[in-house]
């Protein structure tokens, strides 16, 4: 199509996805007080033992404004989550008719697997956010004499990023899988560098965590290591079927060793055109 018909397209199926999220934001509205509990229950959690301690740690509305600015972040999140079959759908829809047949086969696969993915690596955040929260307030010399007060706005920013990276951290080793897909790396080279990906991982959950402690820093490096470990044993697989394919083992070859060529004969009809009897 035309520049301006892709734009045209483009405009659609973005108005369709956006629609789509206010239609799940409003729905959300209407539960937004189960939706806030269920927001905090993992602070609350945490608190009660504080305050059977005699401990004051509560949550705190800053501004008079803030309760209302709360429910529409909270009504848009939920949006984005009940229309994300929509939107993804819309995105898949605008890029399809560009992908070749099995293109478009792999990226379906990916977007089936992505998705569920991204919402185990958030629920595991979930799970553990009362742990980083239990060691963040621990760090108050005297819980009994020093109130912790905490803004429900900095709550909030604090669980986004915390459910932002689990999430897209479980999605990376969908990404290894394209990359082999697409002769980057190979199954064997993964394998290869066991040791650098362990010490990345351990350092990428110390730094993308907020709470930073150690039982949080592990919950998130141990299960990307399993994912990673997964993604190369599909990698080797793919590089295996290749090879019987092709007859080659590309993945035994080293980095800098040029693959041998394969020749192909493929004999191509051209169909007989009016000018042939002028060129002959």
């Amino acid at each position: 199509m035309p520049l301006v018909d892709h734009l045209r397209e483009l405009r659609r199926r973005l108005t369709r996805a956006v629609l789509a999220i206010l239609i799940g934001a409003l729905i959300a509205g209407f539960f937004y007080h189960q939706l806030f509990d269920f927001v905090i229950a993992p602070f609350n959690d945490m608190a009660d033992r504080y305050k059977a301690e005699g401990a004051n740690v509560t949550l705190n509305f800053s501004g008079v404004g803030d309760a209302f600015s709360y429910a529409l972040k909270i009504c848009a999140m939920a949006g984005i989550l009940i229309a994300s079959p929509v939107w993804m759908y819309q995105l898949w829809a605008f890029v399809a008719p560009g992908l070749h047949k099995n293109e478009r086969r792999w990226g379906i696969g990916f977007v089936a697997v992505s998705v569920p993915l991204f919402f185990a690596g958030a629920a595991l955040a979930y799970i553990f956010l009362p742990k980083g929260f239990d060691l963040l307030i621990g760090f108050n010399p005297s819980p009994t004499k020093v109130a912790n007060i905490i803004g429900v706005d900095a709550y909030l920013s604090f669980v986004i990023r915390m459910v932002l990276v689990f999430g897209l951290a479980f999605v990376m080793p969908v990404f290894l899988v394209a990359l082999n897909l697409v002769g980057v790396v190979t199954g064997r080279a993964l394998f290869r560098a066991w040791r650098p990906v362990i010490l990345g991982a351990f350092v990428f959950a110390a730094i993308a965590t907020p709470s930073g402690d150690p039982l949080t820093m592990t919950a998130l490096a141990v299960p990307l290591l399993a994912l990673f470990a997964a993604a190369a044993g599909v990698c080797l697989m793919m590089d295996r079927r290749r090879a019987s394919v092709d007859g080659l083992d590309y993945g035994a070859l080293d980095d800098e060793e040029a693959s041998p060529l394969v020749e192909h004969t493929e004999i191509v009809d051209r169909p007989r055109s009016i000018h042939d009897d002028d060129i002959t």
